[in-house]
């Protein structure tokens, strides 16, 4: 039996907002890398494919996932794209070489296919990527034209003719990808991304003033040009963008022993949370130093558990070897991924003022909650339930300034943490959600929340995803072997406005008071 650490206290308090969730922070990512696309969400063939070649079986599980915005085409990928060549008839379309995943793409889906298969979703929003590593500004241009502009021009009138007679009215857009990254096709310095983003985002608003756009800020919260890069962009693009970038991927790290530091990487949010507030930091310094009165939001725009460097992440090499739809980085997540993930989720949650996007990558095969088999089942990997039930109680809702008070746990790379995460969302029927983590690897914690003076709660549901095995995962051959469950221990004390219940050790937990 698990010994139970100090008990730990959410205090909720309806007077102390945050900010309202915004329907973008449960964004996710399908980029041309792997099978994420091909065989992922679209199969011609495949038993449930429809007349797109869209796999019907996918479409429910993202419903049900409760995506919103979903990023495109990358990632890596678009900084050597021609997005031109992912229109007009599939048999003239032409194969390229994808120099950012070693493969082959055949362009047989493109902008056309990726906007019906949000339709097909449920009407999910586009935010499209241009390509500011080996093109700039006249090709972002061109597509935008293309994307947006009803009729009458050379590029609106092509898309017409490619068969959308309405434009697409993508809102969201994405200035290049990782520009700080060494490993990005066409990488600049900060000086010279800032340079070309500005005159894109100048260039963009002359043509769709509406439209919101995302420019790049690091790629990781340890890179060495962090905060300067994002500083320099700022001062060249502040007034024309809405949005920076913040990338970020977390997986355990190894101790001397060549063990899996656990303790740290149960303790991931840590480092999101840091990560978030230094880039706030920047953009109120520059928004200081240019006396501006516009905001710029955060969109963490990649965010997720990923095994780099691990077998499934390695790329196919050699001059002759470019495959299509290649298995990369087909991650297998176990129970304790699932705990880290809910733990990044409660992050987001906590910095919903400045955090306005965030993009899970990805969707489908490639570090993803789905997955699928070709010509096979699709399956629900143990990452799925935390998005999908945050995703199902937390939007529309209004997140609550959390008053925690818990006990801690060490971690080798962060020091002392709180041993509980936890965060409070008003929903928009005046219930209320909260979502909690138990970072504890052998302690069981009692919960409480002490409800917002003058409620009283009626009743509670509760699940947990928590597994003895902490390294248990959902496969192909076992895809149910881990799923939450009911949380019988939560209990209501209506006359002290408590709701109690028991994490487990390693565990995440969301409570549904009505």
């Amino acid at each position: 039996m698990t010994q139970q650490h100090n008990a730990a206290r959410l205090v909720v308090d309806d007077d102390f907002e945050v900010a309202p969730v915004d329907d973008r922070l449960f964004g996710s990512f399908v980029e041309h890398l792997g099978r994420c696309v091909y065989t992922g969400i679209y199969e011609p063939g495949h038993p449930t494919a429809d007349e797109h070649g869209f796999r019907g079986d996918v479409i429910d599980l993202v419903k049900e996932l409760g995506a919103t915005t979903i990023r495109y085409p990358g990632g890596n990928f678009v900084s050597g794209y021609r997005w031109e060549d992912g229109v007009g008839p599939k048999r003239d379309r032409p194969r390229r070489l994808d120099l950012a995943w070693h493969s082959t793409e055949t362009n047989e889906f493109g902008l056309h296919e990726m906007a019906q298969w949000l339709e097909a979703t449920g009407g999910n929003e586009l935010m499209e990527a241009v390509n500011l590593g080996t093109r700039g500004l006249e090709e972002a241009l061109d597509l935008l034209e293309y994307a947006n502009v009803p009729g009458g021009t050379a590029m609106s009138e092509r898309r017409r003719a490619n068969g959308a007679d309405r434009p697409f009215d993508i809102r969201m857009w994405c200035l290049g990808n990782e520009m700080d990254g060494p490993w990005q096709l066409g990488h600049k310095s900060a000086e010279d991304y800032g340079t070309l983003a500005a005159s894109v985002a100048a260039g963009m608003r002359q043509i769709d003033p509406g439209v919101e756009l995302v420019v790049c800020g690091s790629s990781a919260h340890g890179m060495p040009t962090f905060g300067a890069w994002e500083r320099t962009v700022l001062e060249k693009t502040y007034e024309n963008v809405d949005f920076i970038s913040c990338h970020a991927y977390y997986q355990p790290f190894l101790n001397a022993d060549g063990t899996r530091d656990m303790a740290s990487f149960l303790a991931s949010g840590v480092d999101m949370d840091g990560f978030i507030t230094d880039v706030a930091a920047v953009i109120d310094a520059v928004k200081a130093q240019l006396k501006s009165t516009h905001d710029v939001y955060i969109s963490f725009d990649e965010w997720n558990v990923w095994y780099q460097g691990e077998e499934p992440s390695k790329v196919p090499e050699g001059i002759g070897n470019w495959p299509v739809a290649p298995r990369l980085l087909e991650d297998v997540y176990t129970a304790a991924d699932a705990v880290v993930f809910g733990d990044l989720m409660i992050t987001l949650l906590k910095n919903a003022d400045r955090v306005h996007a965030a993009s899970l990558a990805q969707l489908v095969n490639v570090i993803a909650p789905i997955m699928t088999e070709p010509g096979g089942p699709a399956w629900r990997q143990t990452t799925f339930y935390p998005f999908a039930t945050t995703a199902r109680l937390a939007k529309g809702g209004t997140v609550l300034e959390p008053k925690l008070a818990a006990g801690s746990v060490d971690t080798p790379r962060y020091g002392e943490v709180d041993g509980v995460n936890a965060v409070a969302v008003r929903r928009a029927d005046g219930t209320l959600a909260v979502f909690a983590v138990n970072r504890s690897l052998d302690e069981a914690a009692q919960f409480e929340v002490r409800l917002p003076e003058g409620r009283r709660a009626g009743e509670v549901e509760a699940i947990t995803l928590h597994d003895d095995d902490v390294f248990a995962a959902n496969t192909l051959a076992d895809q149910n072997r881990v799923t939450p469950y009911a949380n019988g221990t939560a209990a209501v004390d209506a006359e002290a406005g408590t709701v109690r219940v028991t994490l487990p050790p390693v565990s995440w937990t969301a409570l549904h008071v009505r």
